[in-house]
C-alpha cells in the first residue's frame, strides 16, 4: 500500500527535477546562443577594422602576403581584441576569386574554405560558419565582402578558435549538475520534513481513531493543528461519530423496544400453556387456550412483519422502484378494498379528490403508507365517527390527508409520535392491539420518497396527518372531475 508520506516526497522530487531540468536546458541554450554572438560580434569587429585600413590604404592588397607594415597594424588591433576575448583570432584576405592575397602574421594553417559559403560572400554576404581544425578543435569563420564602385572586390577572412567557447559550456554544464544534485538533496530532506509536519496530526488522528471502542462512543477528537484542512477533518469525523452514536443508539432503543414487545405476547402464551396444562381440560377449554394464543402469534407476526419492513428501509438504498403514479386511482381502490371494515365498525368512510397530477412513487409503499394511516384511525375512531382522506395539491407536493374523528393525541405525544414502539398513554391504556410501528414506517416511506408526514389533533376532536409527496415538475394536472366516495 502507498505511503502518503513517500507520495508528497516522491511528488516533490519530481516536480523539482522537471523545473531543474527545464532551468537547466534553457540556461544552457541561452549560454550558448549569447556567447555564439558574442564571439561573432568580436570577428565581425575585427573584420571591419581590417576593412577600413584596406578602404584607407587600398594599396595594401599590392604587397606581398605577409606584408611586415600591415601586419604590424592588423596585428595591433588583433592582440586589443585578444586582450579582450580571450581566444585565438586570425585575419585573411582574399580575391572575389578565392586566391589568398594577404593573411596575418598569427595566422593559423589556413583551413578549407566551403565553396558554398565563399560564394555567398562572393555575391556580398556576411556568412558565418563553424569548422572543425585538424585536432578537433572547433573554429568560428566570419566572410565579409569589402565593396569598391559597387563590385565585391575582396572577401575578408576573419576566424577564432572555439576550444575556450566549449571548455566554458563543459564547465556550465558541470555547474548546472552539481546545482541540481545539491537542490535536488536538499528538497528530498525538506520534503520529508515537511510531510512529516504536514501529516504528523493525521497520525494523532489515525491513532486515535484506531484505539477507540464500543465504550468510547460519546468521545471526540480534539486535533490542535493550525492547518485548515484537518480541523476540517476532525470536525468531518466527529459528525461522523455523532451520526454513528445516535444511529448506535437508536438501534440498542430499537432492539430493546422490540424485545419488550416480543416478550409480552410470549409471556402470554406460556402462560396460557403453563395454566393449561396443570390439569385435563375439557375440549372447550382448550380451544379458547389456542384461541388465546393463536391471538398472541398473530400479534407476533403483525410485528415482526413491522420490524422487517423497517429493516428494509435502515440501508442506504430504499427497496423503492419510482415510477409514474396515478394517487386518485391507487387510494380510491385502496378505500374500496377496506371499506367493509369501517362498516363493520360502523364508521363513515369518504374520499374527497381534486385534479392531481401523477407522483413518481413505488405504488406497493405507498399504498402501505396510507393503508397504516387509515388503520390508524380505524383503531381510535368510536363507532359512529368518521373518517375523511382528501387527495389535493399543496404547490409542488401532492397531499394525501386522512382526517378522523377520534380521541385526539395530547400536544406532549406529538412530537414522538413518528418514533419506534412510541404509544401514547391513552392508546397502550385501550390497547388495541397496534405495535407502535405503524406510523414510523409511513415516515421512512415518506422519506423514501422524497416526502414528508406531518399530524395536527386537538384532544376530544381528533386527528390530521397529512402525507406529501413530491410532484415532478415535468407533470401537469390532470384533467379528471372530483371524486367522492362515501
Amino acid at each position: 500500500m502507498k505511503s502518503l508520506h513517500g507520495l508528497i516526497r516522491q511528488s516533490a522530487l519530481i516536480l523539482i527535477a522537471g523545473l531543474l531540468l527545464v532551468f537547466s536546458i534553457v540556461i544552457y541554450a541561452g549560454g550558448d546562443t549569447l556567447m555564439r554572438r558574442f564571439v561573432d560580434a568580436r570577428l565581425l569587429g575585427l573584420a571591419e577594422t581590417l576593412a577600413k585600413i584596406v578602404e584607407h590604404n587600398p594599396d595594401i592588397m599590392k604587397a606581398p602576403v605577409e606584408d611586415p607594415v600591415v601586419s604590424a597594424d592588423v596585428s595591433r588591433g588583433e592582440k586589443e581584441q585578444l586582450q579582450v576575448s580571450g581566444v585565438t583570432h586570425s585575419l585573411r584576405v582574399f580575391s572575389p576569386e578565392g586566391v589568398l592575397l594577404w593573411q596575418g602574421s598569427d595566422a593559423e594553417p589556413q583551413q578549407p574554405m566551403t565553396e558554398h559559403v565563399f560564394d555567398q560572400a562572393r555575391l556580398g554576404h556576411v556568412v558565418v560558419e563553424t569548422v572543425e581544425s585538424v585536432d578537433g578543435t572547433p573554429v568560428r569563420h566570419l566572410f565579409l565582402p569589402i565593396f569598391r564602385e559597387g563590385k565585391v572586390q575582396y572577401v575578408l577572412q576573419a576566424e577564432a578558435s572555439l576550444r575556450l567557447y566549449r571548455e566554458t559550456l563543459k564547465e556550465l554544464v558541470l555547474l548546472l549538475t552539481m546545482g541540481a544534485a545539491t537542490i535536488l538533496l536538499v528538497a528530498w530532506l525538506g520534503s520529508g520534513w515537511l510531510a512529516k509536519k504536514v501529516l504528523s496530526p493525521l497520525a494523532v488522528l489515525s491513532t486515535e481513531a484506531e484505539t477507540m471502542c464500543e465504550a468510547d462512543l460519546g468521545k471526540r477528537l480534539i486535533l490542535g493543528s493550525p492547518y485548515q484542512e484537518f480541523r476540517r477533518l476532525t470536525q468531518a469525523f466527529n459528525s461522523v461519530m455523532d451520526r454513528f452514536q445516535r444511529s448506535v443508539e437508536s438501534q440498542r432503543r430499537f432492539v430493546d423496544h422490540a424485545a419488550h414487545e416480543m416478550q409480552t405476547p410470549l409471556t402470554v402464551m406460556q402462560g396460557h400453556l403453563e395454566v393449561t396444562l396443570l390439569k385435563a381440560r375439557t375440549h372447550e377449554e382448550y380451544r379458547e387456550a389456542l384461541i388465546n394464543n393463536l391471538e398472541q402469534v398473530g400479534r407476533l407476526i403483525s410485528l415482526t412483519r413491522s420490524l422487517l419492513t423497517l429493516a428494509k428501509f435502515t440501508g442506504d438504498t430504499p427497496p423503492v422502484h419510482l415510477a409514474p403514479l396515478a394517487l386518485g386511482a391507487l387510494i380510491h381502490d385502496l378505500l374500496a378494498e377496506l371499506k367493509i371494515l369501517f362498516d363493520e365498525r360502523r364508521i363513515t368512510l369518504s374520499f374527497e379528490s381534486q385534479p392531481v397530477p401523477n407522483v413518481h412513487g413505488d405504488a406497493q409503499w405507498i399504498k402501505q403508507a396510507v393503508m397504516n394511516l387509515l388503520d390508524n384511525a380505524l383503531r381510535y375512531t368510536p363507532s359512529g365517527g368518521t373518517v375523511t382522506v382528501r387527495l389535493e395539491t399543496a404547490g409542488q407536493w401532492a397531499a394525501v390527508i386522512v382526517e378522523d374523528t377520534g380521541h385526539g393525541i395530547e400536544p406532549e405525544h406529538l412530537p414522538h409520535l413518528f418514533e419506534r414502539f412510541y404509544r401514547t398513554d391513552w392508546a397502550r391504556a385501550k390497547d388495541s392491539g397496534g405495535t407502535g410501528l405503524g406510523l414510523p414506517i409511513v415516515k421512512v416511506i415518506a422519506a423514501a420518497h422524497g416526502g414528508t408526514i406531518a399530524v395536527t389533533s386537538r384532544v376530544n376532536e381528533g386527528s390530521v396527518f397529512t402525507l406529501r409527496l413530491p410532484i415532478p415538475i415535468q407533470e401537469t394536472v390532470p384533467r379528471s372531475a372530483a371524486l367522492r366516495v362515501s
